[in-house]
C-alpha cells in the first residue's frame, strides 16, 4: 500500500519530463524561443543605440505583454492537442489525478517558460560590461518575470484544458493575459476611487513593483492566488471532461 501511495504522488513528474521532451520534438519550442529573444533583444539593444543606456528597464517593461502573446503558444496544446486526437481520454482511464495533470503540465510550461530567459542573461552581462546596472533591479526582474510565467501558465493550462481546438485556446489564453497586462494602462480614464481596486488586478502593476527590487507580500499573494485559482479551474475541468 506505501508503495503504492508513493508512485501515486511521484505521477506529476512523470508527466512533467514528458511534456517537456514533447516541446522539444517539435518545431514549436524553438520558433517560440527564437522569437521571444529576437524580440526581447531588439527592445533590449534599442536601449543602448536609441537611449544610450546600459540598463535592462526597457526589457522588464515590455516583458508582461511578450509573456501575454509566447506563453499562450507555448500551453495552447498542453491539453486540448491531447483531448483532440483522443490521448487524452486514454490518460484519463490510467491512475492518474486529475491534480497530478494539471500540475504536470503546469511545471513542464513553467519550466520552458523560464528556460526561455536563461539566455537572456546576456543581456545582463552587455550592460555589466557598458555600464553600471544596478543588481537590486536586475534580480527582482528575474523573480518578477519567474512569478509572470507562473501566471500565465496557468492561465494557458486552463484555457487549454477548456477546448480541443489549439487556435482557440491560444486566443483564450491571450485574451485573458493581455487584459491582466495592459489594465492598468487604462486607469487613467476611471475615478480614482475604481483605479485602486483596478490597480490590484495588474499583473504588469505586482511585476513592476517587484521589478524595483522590492518584495512586498501583496504582489507575491497576487501571483500566487491567480495561478493557484487557475490550475484549480483547470483541475475542475478535468474533473469535468472524467464524468463526461
Amino acid at each position: 500500500m506505501k508503495n503504492d501511495a508513493t508512485a501515486a504522488r511521484s505521477v506529476w513528474p512523470i508527466i512533467m519530463r514528458r511534456e517537456l521532451a514533447a516541446f522539444f520534438s517539435g518545431p514549436v519550442a524553438y520558433i517560440v524561443t527564437g522569437l521571444f529573444l529576437a524580440f526581447s533583444g531588439f527592445l533590449f539593444f534599442s536601449t543602448f543605440f536609441l537611449v544610450n543606456r546600459a540598463e535592462l528597464r526597457n526589457f522588464f517593461s515590455v516583458l508582461p505583454i511578450l509573456f501575454a502573446f509566447f506563453i499562450p503558444a507555448i500551453t495552447m496544446r498542453l491539453f486540448s492537442e491531447e483531448s483532440r486526437s483522443g490521448s487524452l481520454e486514454t490518460l484519463m482511464t490510467l491512475p492518474v489525478s486529475d491534480a497530478d495533470a494539471v500540475i504536470g503540465k503546469f511545471l513542464a510550461a513553467f519550466v520552458f517558460s523560464v528556460g526561455m530567459l536563461v539566455p537572456t542573461l546576456a543581456y545582463v552581462a552587455t550592460a555589466a560590461v557598458l555600464g553600471k546596472p544596478e543588481a537590486g533591479p536586475i534580480v527582482g526582474g528575474y523573480l518578477g518575470a519567474a512569478f509572470l510565467a507562473a501566471c500565465f501558465s496557468s492561465i494557458g493550462v486552463f484555457a487549454s484544458s477548456v477546448t480541443k481546438n489549439q487556435i482557440v485556446a491560444f486566443f483564450v489564453a491571450f485574451a485573458a493575459c493581455i487584459v491582466l497586462a495592459l489594465v492598468d494602462r487604462f486607469l487613467v480614464f476611471l475615478p480614482g476611487t475604481l483605479a485602486g481596486p483596478f490597480e490590484y488586478f495588474s499583473a504588469s502593476y505586482h511585476f513592476e513593483s517587484i521589478s524595483r527590487g522590492i518584495l512586498d507580500t501583496r504582489d507575491l499573494l497576487y501571483f500566487l492566488s491567480v495561478t493557484a485559482f487557475f490550475l484549480c479551474c483547470s483541475v475542475k475541468s478535468c474533473e469535468k471532461r472524467r464524468a463526461a
